[in-house]
């Protein structure tokens, strides 16, 4: 497939992970240059919008092979077909959830999934009172039947919506029921094996660091 540079003995070559979490941005940004119509793109005007250098773009986008022409830059409805290709969005992805309090509610009830090609298929909660209900028209499953409903849906994405003292638990068993990619919102700092992909969404850390910003304001 286009876009992917292979190795010596023709393997497909790992893009570094910074380059991969750029591409969503990337993605973004072209779908809404092709909402607007527009036709042609520069790296320089794409840098501006996401405000990343039009150099680290083309070197970005170059690790997935050649895309733009010199001189007249991107063809937006081509680069962004290419790159869902990459992203492997060409198909609907089947995701668990794993907690359904205030957040997995939340999440259940989101309409912005199914557009991006992302269906929440399955729930998950420990909690007899929430086992049983229909969410976001989801019947939340009990633990116990996590490994049969996984294997049953062919699952290998979920989202952890857990208290942090179960999360290590509950990502352990994702792991073991061959759950590959794994998105975290409890505020711990979670392992998995080499073979999954872990990305944690803490807001709190994200407030934090913003504050570094604002200490000056908060001096009497």
């Amino acid at each position: 497939m286009e876009g992917y540079q292979k190795g010596r003995r023709g393997k497909t070559l790992e893009a570094p992970e910074v380059v991969v979490v750029r591409l969503p941005l990337y993605l973004r940004a072209l779908s809404q240059l092709a909402e607007q119509g527009t036709q042609l793109v520069s790296s320089e005007e794409l840098g501006r919008q996401l405000q990343i250098t039009p150099a680290q773009i083309r070197k970005d986008l170059s690790s997935f092979g050649r895309f733009g022409k010199q001189g007249r830059g991107y063809d937006v409805g081509h680069l962004l077909g290419e790159l869902r290709q990459v992203l492997g969005l060409t198909q609907e992805w089947s995701v668990a959830l794993v907690g359904v309090g205030r957040l997995g509610r939340a999440l259940l009830g989101y309409p912005g999934f199914r557009p991006e090609g992302f269906k929440i298929a399955a729930a998950f909660d420990v909690d007899p009172r929430q086992v049983g209900q229909v969410v976001g028209g989801i019947m939340v499953q009990p633990m116990h039947r996590l490994e049969e409903v996984l294997g049953t849906e062919g699952i290998r994405m979920a989202i952890v919506a857990v208290p942090a003292s179960q999360a290590q638990q509950v990502i352990d068993q994702l792991a073991a029921c061959n759950v590959r990619a794994i998105v975290n919102y409890a505020s711990v700092a979670a392992h998995v094996p080499p073979h999954v992909k872990l990305r944690t969404i803490d807001p709190v850390l994200a407030l934090q660091s913003m504050t570094y910003y604002l200490r000056e304001d908060a001096r009497p």
